[in-house]
């Protein structure tokens, strides 16, 4: 026990011996409380600050002579970051990570299932949708369009609508329903201010013009 400990624990004994057993629902369960909610906060920052660390870890492998992630050092960090924070945001992060490098190598089948895994039970509602329009981009690629489309349908916070109805636009394209297709090209420029929606929406809303005349 350290010398801190010590006198923390001497402070305690001081304070029984003064107050007595009188105050053992009020002082001393009081005590716990303050005690109990610091140990918590400390153990909530070391777990966060274990967790950054290995994930900083992870975002390095990208330092590699030729820019591209060592596959197997990615595999290794994230399945700490699972096996010791899995369900956080850190290890949440670590399976987009891993989720990329799969379809940098053509494992689109285990690029979905690290993003099906977020999809089911995402840390924060941000992550999910990430997650979610990921998937939908493999599942695409995959020849799966009409699995992915469904994957899209509800609501989903503003800051992801023209993303999410781009994507379902370029599904709908892949589909043949181009109607559609330009009904939610439409709906994501709206979604946009005209500066960012001038670019390769506008090149997508303009082909399907073409395709039309």
């Amino acid at each position: 026990m350290s010398s801190t400990e010590d006198e923390h624990l001497a402070d305690l004994k001081d304070w029984w011996s003064r107050n007595g057993k009188p105050l053992v629902t009020g002082g001393l369960l009081a005590l716990v409380i303050v005690f109990g909610w610091q140990a918590f906060h400390k153990y909530q920052s070391n777990q966060s600050q274990g967790a950054s660390v290995l994930y900083q870890q992870l975002l390095e492998t990208t330092l590699t002579p030729d820019g591209k992630p060592d596959a197997a050092r990615v595999a290794d960090l994230a399945g700490k970051l699972n096996s010791e924070f899995g369900g956080s945001a850190y290890a949440q992060y670590g399976s987009l990570f891993v989720a990329k490098v799969a379809v940098d190598s053509g494992k689109l089948d285990d690029a979905a299932t690290e993003l099906k895994a977020i999809v089911a039970k995402p840390s924060n509602p941000a992550l999910g949708e990430i997650a979610r329009q990921r998937l939908a981009q493999v599942l695409a690629a995959q020849d799966k369009a009409e699995e992915a489309l469904k994957l899209l349908e509800g609501d989903t916070d503003k800051a992801f609508l023209a993303t999410r109805e781009e994507l379902k636009g370029d599904l709908l394209v892949q589909l043949g329903r181009t109607d559609d297709a330009n009904k939610a090209y439409q709906k994501a420029k709206a979604a946009l201010s005209d500066e960012a929606a001038v670019g390769g929406l506008q090149i997508k809303l303009d082909d399907l013009a073409k395709g039309d005349a």
